[in-house]
């Protein structure tokens, strides 16, 4: 797990402490999560202030799983190829969870 304050981004004061990301491992697979830093002070109901991020590495599970996730909810990033080499994007679901997700190119051959 790390903090916001020991990466090289530059944050608040205030934010430093929020935790970027930390990542939950089970059978087969992980999910990421962090902190938004957006989010102001959190409660025990507030979905808000957590992004779940999921990585896959077939492009379509990942298509597929966000449009489900997308249902009734808010894109805030449509899925994209990203500079960093891997296609990405963001949502809010029908309950207020932000996920993020993400997959990396297919090699060309």
């Amino acid at each position: 797990m790390e903090r916001y304050g020991d990466s090289p981004m530059e944050v608040p004061e205030s934010r430093k402490d929020k935790i970027v990301p930390v990542e939950l491992k089970f059978w087969g697979g992980s999910i990421l999560a962090s902190d938004n830093m957006e989010s102001k002070e959190s409660s025990k109901t507030d979905r808000s202030c957590v992004h779940l991020s999921l990585d896959f590495e077939d492009p379509l599970k990942m298509e597929l799983t966000y449009e489900k996730l997308k249902q009734d909810g808010q894109t805030t990033m449509p899925l994209k190829e990203q500079f960093w080499g891997e296609k990405f994007g963001m949502l809010t679901d029908k309950f207020g969870i932000k996920w993020m997700l993400n997959c990396p190119k297919k090699e060309s051959g």
